[in-house]
């Protein structure tokens, strides 16, 4: 069930950037209100194999958010939804402006604000269960430019949500191997297009990948 629906069940909210955003409906029409993104690909098949519960599903992903950005809006985008599963999909962003030397990415504050929106979903949603996915690029477009700078600055990224994934015990979505060894099978542009933003395939995979970490955890 999404936005639209009487919440009887679990809800389960998905944050994020452009990636998550997948071009999501910013109303109440359920035809588009998860957009086209990895969101609406687990929101529909959770809402079908578990509709006699009542699910109800939200995506407040924004395109071009960082991790600064989401706790800029923490409050009315995450804890007044009340979700029981929280899922956090970030990072690109703050590496994109920092590597185009933007003035927004002047200081990486990445670690450091994620941090802040974990603490805080901790302490005033004490029983939310977090999902903490990986970032992740391949080795096309704007990566493709300078990837060993990109690859170095990117994996510093996925060992800061690894290493917070432990300190407040979520469940991890590993996801860089998984778009490498997927760029084994078809070209890096066939998964991500630009090396940043997945493709219809891209964001099957992240579904894919999301399902299998988060259903064996028993949090939905």
């Amino acid at each position: 069930m999404t936005d639209s629906g009487a919440r009887k069940g679990k809800v389960i909210l998905f944050q994020g950037d452009s990636i998550t955003d997948g071009n999501r409906g910013r109303d109440l029409d359920p035809n588009h209100i998860l957009g086209h993104s990895y969101a609406y690909i687990i929101g529909a098949r959770l809402g079908f194999e578990r509709a006699e519960e009542g699910l109800a599903v939200y995506n407040r992903g924004i395109s071009g958010n960082r991790i600064s950005d989401l706790y800029a809006r923490w409050n009315e985008d995450a804890i007044y939804l009340q979700p029981d599963v929280l899922s956090i999909l970030i990072g690109v962003n703050d590496l994109w402006r920092t590597m185009k030397g933007e003035p927004s990415g002047c200081t990486d504050r990445f670690e450091r604000a994620y941090r802040h929106v974990l603490e805080e979903t901790r302490d005033v949603l004490p029983e939310t269960k977090l999902v903490l996915c990986e970032p992740f690029i391949l080795n096309t477009g704007a990566p493709a430019e300078d990837w060993e700078e990109w690859q170095k600055r990117i994996a510093h990224y996925q060992e800061v949500v690894r290493s917070l994934a432990l300190e407040f015990d979520t469940v991890h979505v590993p996801l860089q191997a998984a778009f490498e060894a997927a760029a084994q099978r078809a070209s890096a542009e066939y998964w991500i297009w630009d090396g940043v933003h997945p493709t219809y395939a891209g964001h099957e995979l992240i579904a894919r990948e999301w399902l299998k970490a988060v259903e064996p955890s028993g949090i939905l």
